[in-house]
């Protein structure tokens, strides 16, 4: 295989890329958006090992087999085990991954050349640490706080803003060190300071704003494995890293519109809340309890229903009964409709996958904005795990942590139903005066059996 044909392989794979992403765009062809990233992959990574290895000792060629074997091995149990609830954590953990191997590339690639090489090549090897060194601590800080192994509340550090600045300045300063010393001193002191600042940038950034930073850092790890691309001199890589970094930063500018955040301010962090909560002890009234039977009974006398599910509903596993639930109702005449918030979920397209999974109609399954004009003219809405995506607070109170995030205005439906455990706070940590509406009734328990039951009744 010559250098010309692994051009061609090359090319062939970033088409593919491409063509994965465009399918990735729509329900109905993500399936074979996977496939056809797969297949890219699969090209990429023989025509990179037949280019690295083609010359290399056969005992270079046996540890790269034994690293790959161990790494697949390890991928497979982990993809096999985890459960859709776990897909964000999981994610997040794999992001580190690339920004771990941006920065052992960089510090490779400089002590592989005893510092020799132009100014251009020492930038993209200085550039390419910082980027990995912030991926792999900010991506290990959303992995902890995903997984509620630290608090979700983000970390206020007094004159936090200026921290990040001097980070950035001091980086800057090093850089020109680097440059102009040809040593490895700058670098080190660099990546030690990057990997502050990715800690940092992520710890203060509050649990509600989580989904945006995922994506956010999906953009990361784009532009760490971009950066590795151009130490190690491969086009495929730059053009794949781009794509990633490209999509995923357009990605988070749409979910930020979506939460009415401020695009520069999710990449300096600390956006969004300021690490107040609301007061828990205000006095919304009484929430009213019902039963499945009840449910039942609004359901058979209504004539269109929305389902607006939350990360309550990944927990519980309820998307299968859900799906039955839907399949009988359409049964019965009843128009039934999927209404999905952006940021459902800790993860971007949570709930849209949850859904596909269960085999929910595509063509029911609509985002916020396509069905937030509907609920004055809805007779039932199920909120299914949700909170802070239906809480009417983000609307109606200026003073809330969530004011002005745009959110599903399911109280402007005749019924509203409300799947919960308990009357706690969602992710956000602010109480929802949804539960204590008029035309609100708590179903308390969890959600798969509360669904089941209700289709026991129907």
């Amino acid at each position: 295989m010559d250098i010309a044909l692994i051009q061609a392989a090359y090319i062939i794979a970033a088409l593919l890329f491409i063509m994965s992403l465009a399918g990735l765009s729509k329900h109905e062809t993500a399936r074979d958006g996977n496939v056809l990233g797969m297949i890219g992959m699969g090209i990429a990574l023989v025509a990179t090992l037949w280019l690295a290895l083609r010359d290399a000792p056969w005992g270079n060629v046996i540890a790269v087999a034994v690293a790959m074997a161990i790494g697949a091995a390890i991928g497979i149990w982990r993809a096999r085990r985890v459960e859709m609830t776990g897909m964000p954590e999981l994610i997040a953990m794999l992001h580190s991954f690339v920004g771990a191997a941006a920065v052992l590339v960089g510090l490779n690639t400089f002590l592989a050349s005893d510092g020799a090489g132009d100014s251009v090549h020492l930038v993209e090897i200085f550039l390419g640490v910082f980027i990995g060194a912030v991926t792999f601590t900010g991506s290990i800080v959303a992995f902890l706080k995903l997984s509620a192994r630290i608090s979700s509340k983000p970390l206020m550090l007094p004159a936090r803003h200026w921290l990040n600045l001097a980070a950035l300045v001091v980086s800057a300063g090093l850089l020109v060190w680097f440059v102009a010393a040809h040593s490895i001193v700058p670098l080190l002191v660099m990546t030690a300071i990057a990997l502050a600042f990715g800690w940092h940038l992520v710890a203060s950034i509050g649990g509600g704003d989580m989904p945006v930073v995922v994506s956010m850092l999906n953009s990361y790890s784009g532009w760490a494995a971009a950066a590795a691309g151009f130490m190690l001199g491969n086009d495929l890589l730059i053009v794949t890293g781009a794509l990633v970094g490209s999509s995923g930063a357009y990605l988070s500018y749409i979910m930020c519109q979506a939460m009415n955040r401020s695009f520069v301010s999710v990449i300096a962090g600390g956006f969004g809340s300021d690490g107040a909560v609301s007061d828990s002890d205000v006095d919304y009234g009484d929430h009213r309890e019902t039963n499945a039977a009840e449910v039942a009974d609004l359901l058979r006398n209504s004539s269109s229903v929305v389902i607006t599910p939350g990360y309550g509903m990944a927990v519980a596993q309820a998307q299968y009964p859900v799906a039955e639930l839907t399949s009988k109702l359409r049964e019965r005449g009843v128009d039934v409709r999927f209404g999905i918030h952006p940021v459902a979920g800790r993860l971007p397209g949570h709930m849209n996958v949850l859904l596909a999974e269960a085999r929910v109609p595509y063509d029911i399954v609509l985002e916020m904005d396509e069905i937030n004009d509907d609920f004055p003219d809805t007779d039932v809405v199920l909120v299914i795990g949700a909170n802070d995506t239906v809480n009417p607070a983000a609307a109606e109170d200026p003073t809330s942590p969530i004011a002005g995030m745009p959110v599903l205005q399911v109280w402007n439906a005749k019924d509203v139903v409300v799947f919960k455990r308990s009357m706690n706070a969602g992710y956000a940590g602010v109480q929802n005066p949804l539960f204590f509406r008029d035309n609100s009734a708590m179903l308390f328990g969890d959600a798969k059996e509360r669904v089941e039951d209700i289709i026991k009744a129907l």
